[in-house]
């Protein structure tokens, strides 16, 4: 693919926009992952799972409309953008069961790292994802007393980044072609897929009312909203931007649950968090003229 590159300013803008969104669809998904820590012991994860896609496909449906879509347009890459969806936040769910947040989280992270590495094209954009990954590794639970992980968890954690990274390229297209209502279309057929797994496992527990509620809460801030942002920065970002702006996340989770969980981190553990940052600011500052619009097939 070929960048659409301005001819007209050697010095194009910064997409303020599609950062925005990006910013607000990690800050609400973090959010996210502490409300549903407390549907797993109520309907464990893959009901979880099912309520935050159901509640995200209803809540998206009702703002984009998708029964408007022209499926002749391209029914493929959504249809695979909603199947990674819904395998991705499964696999992810169930990691959670076997192995710590924080590690489950730097796995999945491996997904979009790979893309980032795959389509870069400068030297520079490699410092960038050095420091990422540098910062994500002091993040691991594995430093000092380490304890035995579970390969279940790990190999899950390994599918949902390998989603992820799918995720990243067929949801840029998916963008392209039908626009933030892709966004409500792609977790509709998540919820369809996952939604009989969930109702298997869970049974009749998914319809307590607190389970409701606490459901509409994640699928609202974890699915319906960032899900909908990331539509809007996907067909203006090229995936490796992308990928590094996205390794910002465990750096935001960690803040989140300072200011909501009152969690401490040692100076150590903010030195990593500031790497994860650094590189994030220096890909949005550094990317070349036109890098931020979007890429042509």
């Amino acid at each position: 693919m070929s960048s659409l590159v301005s001819s007209r300013s050697s010095a194009a803008p910064i997409d303020y926009v599609a950062f925005g969104a990006l910013s607000l669809s990690l800050l609400s998904v973090t959010f996210g992952a502490t409300l549903a820590k407390h549907l797993f012991p109520l309907v464990g994860p893959a009901g979880t799972t099912s309520l935050r896609l159901i509640v995200g496909a209803i809540i998206l449906s009702a703002i984009f409309r998708p029964w408007r879509l022209d499926l002749k347009a391209g029914w493929r890459p959504l249809l695979a953008y909603g199947v990674v969806l819904g395998v991705m936040n499964l696999s992810f769910y169930n990691a959670l069961a076997y192995i710590p947040l924080g590690l489950a989280i730097a796995i999945e992270f491996t997904g979009p790292l790979m893309v980032a590495l795959l389509t870069s094209r400068r030297r520079l954009d490699f410092l960038w994802i050095g420091l990422a990954v540098l910062g994500m590794a002091s993040l691991l639970p594995i430093w000092g007393t380490a304890t035995q992980l579970d390969w279940r968890g790990i190999v899950l954690a390994l599918v949902a980044g390998a989603c992820w990274a799918a995720y990243i390229l067929i949801g840029r297209h998916a963008g392209r072609i039908h626009g933030p209502a892709a966004s409500a279309g792609g977790i509709i057929v998540a919820a369809m897929l996952v939604a009989p797994i969930g109702i298997a496992d869970a049974g009749m527990a998914l319809f307590r009312p607190e389970v409701l509620l606490l459901g509409v809460g994640v699928g609202l801030v974890s699915s319906a909203i960032p899900y909908g942002l990331e539509m809007v920065a996907l067909p203006r970002l090229p995936s490796n931007v992308f990928s590094i702006l996205m390794s910002a996340e465990p750096a935001v989770g960690a803040m989140m649950a300072l200011f909501l969980l009152g969690e401490h981190l040692t100076p150590s553990q903010w030195l990593a968090i500031g790497l994860v940052i650094c590189a994030s600011i220096g890909t949005a500052v550094t990317a070349r003229p036109g890098a931020l619009r979007t890429e042509q097939p």
